[in-house]
Order: structure tokens, then C-alpha cells, then sequence
């Protein structure tokens, strides 16, 4: 570019010099002209010459122009590139914080769940009560109606126990005793819950014909309240409604 600039500054001198030369020769050779005609001429000259640096000053600043937006669509291509780059790696870098962060979380929570398995099995049952898996569970000696019977497990700290798996029920089947259960349709006839409010859906164990109001006095008794029977039935077969007024045994539950 520089050489460029040279250049034209000596075709610029170049010029110059041609036109006081033609001004020279012009005054030499017509020394008869008047005084008039002479400033014209050099005034046409004078003029002649400052076209003439004009136009190399256009030339120059044309090609000044032209260069830089060159340089610069030259830098701004490699600086776009590194900048898609650097954005295509923070995405990448953000999503594998994000995945690092969920498997934290779960790892936390797989710990948090393998301690408390931990702390619940050094825990040693209080007296008249059994551990099953991560319950304690508590089988009266004596005979209550169903509220009664919830009332006492509330006042040990639980509550009537609500099952939730086939060897739960297997492990209550053992108790041998026929006991209340913490499942009830006392606030909907027919819409079964338990006792933390939850609804009935599976596994149940009802035994067959017995879902039905089917008391001495069937005007006078509703069977809103349930009683595991151990003592004539299987453990898949083994629920049954009953007045909740009526005295059994029942079984608390603790989670622990």
C-alpha cells in the first residue's frame, strides 16, 4: 500500500512539473500575447494541476477505502468464528453442568436413603412392638371399637396400619389375630380410603361377599371400617367390612 502511495505522489510531482513546463514554453513562444491572454493560460494551468492532485487524492483515498474494508471483513471473519465457537462451548459446557448436577442430586438422595435403611435397622424395636422391613408395628391385647382403636395408635405416635405390599400383608396374616385395619368408607359410602387419606387401588384382599352391609340389624348397621381376619381365611383373601362399632383388636403402625 505504501508503494502504492509513492507512486502516485510522484506521478502528482510528475504532473506538476509538465505543466510549469507547458506554462514556460507557453510564455517563451508567445511573448506577443498580451498581459491577458497570459493569466489565463496560467490560470488554465494552475487549474489543470489541481484536477490533477484531485484525482490522485481520489485514487488514493479509493484505494485506502477499498483496503481497510478488506482488513476488515478479513478480521471480522476469524473473530465471528471464534466467537460461534467459544458459544458452542459454553452450551456444551452448561449441559454437562446440568447433567453433572442431576446425577449429584440423585446420588445425594441414594445416600440419603441407604443411611436412613441403615439408621432404622440399629434402631431396636420398643417393647411390644415389631419391626417389619422399615415399620414398626404394634398388636394390642385388648379389644376396642375402630376409633377407639385409631385413637390409640395416634397417642403412641402412629396409627393404624395402612399395607401396602403382599409381604406386608403376609407378615400382618402372621399376627393371627383379627384386628382393625386403617381402611374405612366412613365420609364416602363405597369410596374406601385409608387413614392418611389416600385412596384404596391395589393390592387389596377383600374376601368375597363381604363388601356388602350384612349385619343383624342391616337398617340399624353400616360396615364402614375393615378387620383383617386371620383366624378362617388365606392372606390374599382376608379383609372384611364391618360395623366400626364393634370391639377387636387392632394393629398401629410406625414408620420409621
Amino acid at each position: 500500500m505504501a508503494d502504492y502511495v509513492n507512486k502516485q505522489v510522484i506521478e502528482l510531482k510528475e504532473v506538476n512539473e509538465e505543466n510549469q513546463n507547458r506554462a514556460t514554453r507557453s510564455m517563451k513562444t508567445e511573448t506577443h500575447l498580451s498581459d491577458g491572454r497570459l493569466r489565463l493560460y496560467r490560470l488554465a494551468a494552475v487549474c489543470l494541476g489541481v484536477l490533477c492532485v484531485l484525482q490522485v487524492t481520489l485514487n488514493i483515498s479509493l484505494r485506502l477505502a477499498f483496503y481497510n474494508r478488506g482488513n476488515e471483513t478479513v478480521e471480522k471473519d476469524p473473530l465471528q468464528t471464534s466467537y460461534n465457537t467459544m458459544t458452542k462451548e459454553r452450551d456444551q459446557l452448561q449441559t454437562s453442568y446440568n447433567t453433572l448436577t442431576k446425577e449429584r442430586d440423585q446420588l445425594q438422595k441414594d445416600r440419603d436413603d441407604i443411611m436412613s435403611k441403615f439408621s432404622n435397622m440399629k434402631q431396636k424395636c420398643p417393647e411390644g412392638w415389631q419391626k417389619f422391613e422399615s415399620s414398626w408395628y404394634f398388636l394390642s391385647t385388648v379389644k376396642k371399637p375402630w376409633r377407639e382403636s385409631r385413637q390409640d395408635c395416634l397417642e403412641r405416635g402412629a396409627d393404624l396400619v395402612i399395607v401396602n405390599s403382599d409381604m406386608e400383608q403376609e407378615f400382618l396374616f402372621g399376627l393371627t389375630k383379627r384386628a382393625w385395619i386403617g381402611l374405612t368408607d366412613s365420609v364416602t359410602e363405597g369410596t374406601w380410603k385409608w387413614v392418611d387419606g389416600t385412596p384404596l387401588t391395589t393390592p387389596s384382599y377383600w374376601h368375597k361377599l363381604q363388601l356388602e352391609n350384612d349385619g343383624d340389624t342391616p337398617a340399624n348397621r353400616k360396615e364402614d371400617c375393615v378387620e383383617l381376619n386371620t383366624e378362617t381365611w388365606r392372606p390374599g383373601k382376608a379383609w372384611n367390612d364391618l360395623s366400626c362399632s364393634d370391639n377387636h383388636y387392632w394393629i398401629c403402625e410406625k414408620v420409621v
